[in-house]
Parts: C-alpha cells; structure tokens; sequence
C-alpha cells in the first residue's frame, strides 16, 4: 500500500478514463414510450404563441455573457456558415465595451405542433457567448424554457426550464397559471435556467412558503429520510444559500483571456475573481468568503414593457429589453465551434479528452433532440406520465434511476473529548458528482448530489470539493442491484483497486405524480402533486445510507487497509466514528483507502467472502502508535506511517486486517485500554487538585479497574482463538460481555464524577464493544 498515489482533483476526471459503452445497455431513457411526430406551426400563430409567453430574464449581478444575437460574429468555413468561439467572445466583449449596454439582446423561439393533437410548445431558446461554472467551461451556451401548451383550451400545461445537461433534473412547473408570465431565473456563468412562479419574481423557492408557492412541481427524493420532501430539481444556488466557487478555463497553456485571439477579452471579462478558485486540492479547506450574489440585470420582451405588470415588480440595476426572432432565421449557422479547453490546474489529457464535451462547446440547438421533441427534455417522470394521460402524443414515462446521496463535512464534536469524535454538518460550498460510466460532471445542490437517467449496470461515483479530500464509491443501479433494503453501495477511494463484484444498491421508489386535471389555481396542482402513486424514480443511495461525508484537507488522514499477509479474502470496508456513527461502508477486493478527519476516533470493520467480520481500533493521533493493543502477535496493527500523501496529513494503515474470533476479540482488548487511559487520566486532574474532582477519584478508579479487566479477559479470549482453543475463547468472551455490563452500571454510577464528554465517550465504546462481543462469540472462524 505504500505506492497507494494521492487522490486529488484528478482523480474527478481521471475517473472516467475506464468508462465503457456497455453500461449504456438497459438504460431506462430508451425503455419509455415513444412521443408522436411533430410539425412546425404556422409561422404567424407561433409569433402570437412566442409573443404571449414571452419570458422574463433576470440574470446575476456579476453575470459576464447575457443573452445576444449570434450572427454578428458568423464566418464562412467549407462553405458554411458557422460561429467560431474566439470571434463570438471577443466580439461580443468588444461590442458590449463600447456600447456600455449588452449588444443585441436577443431570445430566440421555435413552435412546435404535436400531430394530431392539441399539444403544442413553445421553445425560447437564450444564446451566450461563453460558459464559465464550476464543473464546466466552453465556448458558446444555449439554455431553452419550453412551455407545453393546449390550443384547444389555450392554457400552459408543463414549464420545462433547462438545467446543467440531462444527467441533472431540469427545474418544471405542472400547470402554471396562464394568467402569469413566464420568468427565468439565469444562474451566473453557466445560466442554467430556474423558474419563478411566485409573487417574489427574481427568488426561487423550492418549498412553498407560507404565502408563497413553489417554484416547481418536481417530485421528492425518495429514499433518504432527510431528503424525503425535497424536490428532486436543480433550482437557483444562490437563492437557497449555496456558495459556487468557480475555475477559470485554459487554452494552450495559458488562461483563456490571455490568448493573442482575444485581445478585447481581460480576467474582468470573466466570472468575478472573487468567486473563482484556482484548483480545488490547493486549498487546505472549503472557501469561506466567497460572496454573496443578487439580481442585477432584467430583460422584458420589448412590446411588454408599459403594458403588462403581471411579471411582477423587477429589482435590477439595469433592465432591458429583448428582441424575439424565429429560430428559422438563424438555423442557416449549421454549427458553432471552439477548441477544447483546459483546467487551469493540472488535470491528465486523457480526463479531459473524457470531458472534452463541457469544456469545448455545445453545438447548434437544431442537431439535439429536444429541438424537434421538447418532450424529451422533460425530466420527471410524474410530469411526463401526467401529460401522456392528456395527450396521446406523449409516451408515458419509465422508471428512471437516479443516483442520490446528501454531501456533508465531518467536523469535531463538541460532544465528545477533543480529537476523539465527529460530528456532520451541512457544507459550506457545493460539491461536484461525477460517475465514469458517463463522463458529465454535476454540482450538488443544497448538499444533494443527484445524477438521473443512470443506466443499469455497475459505476464509480466521485464526488469532490474545492478545499476537501475526495470521495469515491462503487456502486450497483438497476437492474443489476440486489433488494431495496440493502440501501447501501459499493465504496473505495477512486485510486485504489475496485470491487469486481461490488455490493448492490437500489431502491424501487414510489413517487407522487401531478393532478390529473387541469386547474386554473397553480397551487391546486401543487397539492394534488402527491395524490397518485406512480413507479417514477429507482433511487439508488450512494454513501453510507445516503451520506457523503467529506473531510477538509487540513484535517484529512488516508485511512489504508493493507490486505497482504492476511490469508482473509476481504469484500466489504466500513468506518465509524465513535460520536458521528457510520461514515463509510462499501466493498472493497483487498486492499483499500479511504480518508476520514484526524479528530475522529474509529472502528474500522472488514468483512471476508464468508461473512467473517474483523474489527479495529483506529486512532488519528500521531501519538498513538500501533492498534493499542501491547500483544506482538495481534491480527491487526492501525498504525500511522511517515509515507504521507503530501497534500494530507500522513496515513494510517491496518495491516493483516483477519478476520474471526481472534480479530473481534483483539478489537475488543483495544478500545477497552483505550477507554482505560482515557478515564485514567483524569486521575492526573485529581493528582493536580483540581477542584471538580477530589473525592471523586474513587469511582473513577473503579471504572479504570473494571476496563482493563476487560482488557484481559479480551487479551486472552484471543490467544486462545489463534491458538485453537474455541471453549475457553468463548468463556473469556462470556468474561467480557459479563464484564461490559460491570461497566455500564459503573458509568451509571459516576455519572457525576466524569465529565460529560468522557462519560459520553466511555458509553458509546461500550455499545460498540458490546456489539463487537456478540460478534466474536457467534464467530465460527477463530
């Protein structure tokens, strides 16, 4: 394990080096319904469509690349017409310089007509010259709001506003109020699209509040208790308090501002600098000043304003209005183009060859699918099954597996001694969801990672997160995945040895579907959103029971199983910690790594190919040296080693991690000794006076007495397992348990005399000791 490489940033796009295309096989995207054909509508009723529902656009203060008119910056190239990245970039911030306004603010629509049917949509189409995020950069962006609407009736039935790429949920709305107009909400530099339905017009809200409603109908998450009434959408990062640091992309070498081609293109052009970081694994922890942002920038279509309040009130430093031109008028630039480009840090070619799709340029609208059926880009299910009842046109839905966990940073607990003891809470800055089976890079939102449209078959996910150490699991979806009662996934740090035969995670998922009829009072769709009872979503939880907990670097430890010299065929790692519980659990085939926080205190559990369990006691202290446990032939060994990970502090290794009897009971002899040292140096306190603990010195002596003979009874339960001898192994396993509920009563008792973290310490170890003995006594291999 000692040539065991750093895992880093690289290790996001190195993942994907080993995708294959037979994953693809089974996915559930190509299992649904077909929708029917559809046709071009009559070019004046697609004006009065496009006119009636015509968006509203707020865009973020520090937003760069607002919504223009590509044809200025068309070239010639064989004979067609096309739009180069670097004329787009420059010439619209050449443009923009000397106006002082955006240039040619422009939204773009193309009507649709289902045939033979009363379905029609209207796709507003929003060009940008550029794309700056935090998983993505390329030249050229085009973001699309479709609205489903029947001409019969003459109402909106589905807003479908685009988000990040196919493998995250688009935000839509059932049955808006047709009344209202649309509204757009632009997330800054990558402009994925949110709605706002409500009465704050430039605010998303993804739960209903008191007197507002929800700005989407998506369906929850299912599976994940915390996340059981979240909806299952993108939404706006920064209405919901998320913080998004950016990267700054590279061309030939260099940031992409500084190319000879772009000379009227500066490091101001770009995303804020304050809200940029230049590698993820440079920093020692999450970015905590990244500032906040706000609306800063309106666009109403022109024959709106002056006319028609019912978008609300803006509040935006600057307004604008915008063109509407037919798509038709510009499809004649069969393509735009752009060099792929790089991460300003070190990333391996390969990776980005991997992910050369959101980091070169997105193409034409008029070659993706959605352009010829805007009912493909409908990403949830109940809306597409809500819609297929209504209208024969739409192929009615098929489940979908969607890949979900809640991302959370482990810090220290004030519950527990200091250094010895976890806690997780809510990020401070949004993550990045990654699976190697298909190389699309997705941020969290809220601390939810949710990757949709996964196929069948198994995968790695990685998440990372500028300032954190990675996380990397293996994990079964689909069809290929055991009973929804596992809920749990195959794990392993993305550069150690992957599980041929990973432990399976799914979850068959019920979820709620729209009404069935049609309402003119949007909030009436949003309640009757959870009365039918449709298959939608095989949710497969990632993490250990849905949690991600990653681990600031300052405090990250490498934490190494070192599978040579142990005859055990090992499958299966879990860690947990003595206060925060479980934080890591998932196969492994032999060797594996992963990082946990140096103030944590931990027990660390393989499972072999028998369903053997062996248990160790591990402590990031550098002090500590060793399992604890003084017998020279111990089974295991958590010991710090100097050959450190340079970018975390130095990792800590088990070594012959067995199995059986003589494993547990082992186990047992460590964290019973030391919890002995930890009670036994209060006794120091009491040598030194101190005030909160004379006269108690009694019963603390007491519980010290009581813990080693724990120690000794475990000590000799486990030379006599590696000597063979099952009976007296048992009997002083017997001893122990007998001598564990000693200690209960005696930790009852001096309740008083402890500290609370202590007291809290001893009693969590207990019940983990506990849990290990019955282990150890129904163990058939010694």
């Amino acid at each position: 394990m000692s040539d065991l490489p750093s895992v880093d940033r690289r290790t996001l796009l190195a993942t994907l080096a080993g995708a294959g295309v037979g994953s693809l096989a089974g996915c559930s995207m190509f299992d649904r319904e077909p929708d029917g054909p559809t046709t071009e509508a009559d070019p004046d009723y697609a004006e009065l469509l496009a006119t009636r529902f015509a968006p509203t656009l707020f865009f973020d203060a520090a937003e760069p690349w607002l919504p223009t008119d590509p044809r200025p910056y068309a070239s010639e190239r064989d004979g067609e017409t096309i739009v180069d990245g670097f004329d787009a970039l420059d010439g619209y911030h050449e443009r923009y310089a000397e106006a002082g306004d955006p240039p040619d603010p422009t939204v773009f629509y193309h009507v649709l007509e289902y045939e033979d049917s009363p379905l029609a949509v209207v796709q507003f189409w929003l060009y940008s010259t550029f794309d700056q995020f935090t998983t993505n950069f390329h030249w050229h962006d085009w973001e699309v709001l479709h609205v489903f609407v029947d001409t019969e009736t003459d109402r909106p039935q589905l807003y479908v506003a685009s988000s990040h790429s196919q493998r995250v949920p688009n935000n839509e709305f059932l049955d808006p109020d047709p009344e209202m107009v649309p509204r757009i909400l632009s997330e800054l530099g990558s402009h994925s699209s949110a709605l706002s339905v409500n009465d704050e017009p430039d605010a998303f809200q993804r739960l209903p509040g008191a007197d507002l409603l929800a700005d989407i109908t998506n369906s929850a998450i299912e599976g994940v208790e915390s996340l059981s009434e979240l909806p299952l959408a993108y939404g706006l990062p920064r209405d919901e308090g998320a913080r998004l640091p950016y990267v700054v992309p590279e061309y030939e070498g260099a940031a992409v501002y500084e190319h000879e081609r772009l000379p009227n293109v500066g490091r101001d052009s770009l995303v804020d600098e304050a809200l940029t970081v230049r590698s993820f694994d440079s920093l020692a922890s999450p970015p905590t000043d990244l500032p906040e942002r706000s609306t800063g920038v309106a666009f109403r279509h022109e024959d709106r304003v002056g006319n028609d309040a019912s978008d609300g009130v803006l509040d935006a430093s600057a307004e604008y209005t915008y063109e509407l031109v037919p798509t038709g008028e510009i499809e004649h630039l069969v393509d735009f183009t752009g060099p792929q480009l790089s991460f300003e840090f070190s990333v391996p070619e390969f990776a980005e060859d991997a992910v050369s799709g959101h980091i070169s340029t997105t193409g034409a609208p008029w070659g993706q699918p959605r352009y010829g059926n805007p009912a493909a880009d409908i990403t949830d299910p109940n809306h597409r099954a809500t819609l297929a009842e209504r209208y024969d046109a739409i192929g009615d839905a098929a489940a979908i597996n969607t890949v979900v966990a809640r991302v959370t940073e482990a810090v220290t607990s004030d519950d527990a001694p200091e250094n010895d003891g976890l806690t997780t809470v809510e990020p401070g800055v949004e993550a990045v969801a990654l699976l190697e089976s298909d190389p699309v890079a997705v941020p969290t939102f809220g601390g939810v990672a949710a990757v949709r449209d996964v196929p069948d078959g198994e995968h790695r996910l990685t998440v990372n997160a500028p300032g954190q150490a990675p996380y990397s699991e293996r994990l079964s979806v689909g069809d290929d995945a055991d009973s929804p009662a596992s809920m749990s996934s195959t794990s392993e740090t993305a550069q150690t040895t992957a599980s041929e035969s990973p432990r399976t995670t799914a979850s068959d998922a019920a979820q709620t579907t729209a009404s069935e009829t049609e309402t003119t009072d949007p909030s009436a769709s949003a309640d009757t959103a959870a009365d039918a009872d449709r298959a939608g979503q095989r949710i497969t939880l990632a993490g250990s029971d849905g949690q991600i907990p990653l681990v600031a670097r300052e405090n990250a430890r490498r934490l190494e199983v070192d599978a040579d010299g142990t005859d055990a065929d090992l499958t299966d790692l879990a860690v947990d910690d003595d206060f925060a519980g479980r934080l890591y659990d998932g196969s492994i085939s032999g060797s594996a790594a992963v990082y946990v926080h140096e103030g944590g205190a931990y027990t660390a559990e393989v499972r072999d190919s028998d369903g053997e369990i062996g248990a160790f006691r591990v402590d990031p202290d550098p002090a500590v040296d060793g399992d604890g446990s003084d017998d020279d032939d111990s089974d295991s060994d958590a010991s710090n080693d100097d050959d450190a990970d340079a970018s975390v502090g130095p990792p800590l290794r088990i070594t012959r991690p067995d199995t059986g009897k003589a494993s547990l009971s082992s186990f047992l002899a460590s964290i019973a000794g030391e919890t002995s040292e930890d009670v036994a140096s209060l006794l120091d306190d009491v040598e030194a006076t101190d005030e909160n603990l004379v006269g108690r010195e009694n019963a603390i002596r007491g519980l010290v007495t009581a813990l080693d003979a724990i120690v000794s009874a475990a000590e000799r339960a486990a030379q006599n397992a590696r000597a063979g001898d099952r009976a007296n192994a048992d009997r002083q396993i017997r001893a122990v348990e007998t001598g564990l509920e000693r200690v209960v009563e005696r930790v009852a008792a001096a309740s008083d005399d402890l500290p609370e973290p202590i007291a809290n310490a001893v009693r969590n170890r207990v019940d983990e000791a506990t849990r290990r003995a019955e282990q150890a006594r129904n163990a058939d291999k010694l």
